[in-house]
């Protein structure tokens, strides 16, 4: 888990090419990140610019070593107080461990899924058929310890949707990013965010049965609960 997660935040990163967010160049986006850092009682994390093709952001690490990419196209497309909804949501990320509790959550499906694949390998007659059958055993099992974690994912999004509310003051702001940043993501066809980081993106696309496997609830109801 521990190689994971390390792996995991350096592949993020440079999946979308990301690189170093120039104080001189973006100095109101810097600022505005140190104090709502200060207002959520964590360090200020490094910060990122990519063009992804869309408009999007995502963290990743953890308190104290914190990262956030945003898109070049995000920073084109909002407001200022919009870009502070965003920025927002993406260290209340941070604060909340949000990263660090997917990574274990993956980490933990493993765990199951072996330790199924042997209970099948151990109470059988360890011939080539319980083999077999160990291994889509472990795939069920993990399958499904997947789905609550991606139903805990779905529920984190909103916990940090509320404390980027509450830390600027309204819902609102945020509530109007992600309406531009779902008609931005219509209308592009090409995307650099690959399925990985797409996982920690701000925005998540699935409907259907697809929700099920899903990390991020429907853009609607997220939009629905910050105006409520």
């Amino acid at each position: 888990m521990g190689v994971q997660y390390k792996i995991g935040k350096w592949a993020a990163i440079r999946s979308v090419g990301a690189e170093d967010m120039s104080e001189s160049q973006y100095r109101e986006i810097h600022h505005r990140v140190e104090q709502l850092s200060d207002e959520l009682g964590i360090e200020k994390p490094r910060l990122m610019v990519a063009r992804m093709g869309v408009p999007n952001a995502f963290a990743v690490g953890r308190k104290g070593a914190g990262t956030v990419v945003v898109s070049q196209e995000l920073i084109q497309q909002l407001s200022p107080d919009e870009l502070e909804g965003v920025l927002a949501h993406e260290l209340a990320h941070i604060d909340n461990r949000d990263v660090v509790m997917m990574i274990l959550g993956q980490g933990v499906a493993s765990i199951v899924a072996i330790v199924a694949q042997w209970a099948v390998l151990l109470t059988g007659e360890n011939d080539l058929a319980d083999f077999f059958l160990a291994i889509e055993v472990g795939q069920i099992t993990q399958l499904l310890v997947m789905l609550f974690v991606f139903a805990i994912s779905r529920y984190r999004e909103y916990v940090a949707d509320s404390d980027a509310a509450d830390v600027i003051g309204s819902g609102d702001p945020l509530a109007r990013a992600l309406e531009k940043i779902q008609r931005g993501n219509e209308r592009s066809r090409e995307s650099s965010i690959d399925s990985q980081v797409n996982a920690l993106a701000i925005f998540g696309e699935e409907r259907g049965l697809a929700q099920l496997f899903a990390t991020h609830p429907p853009v609607e109801k997220r939009i629905k609960r910050l105006r409520g």
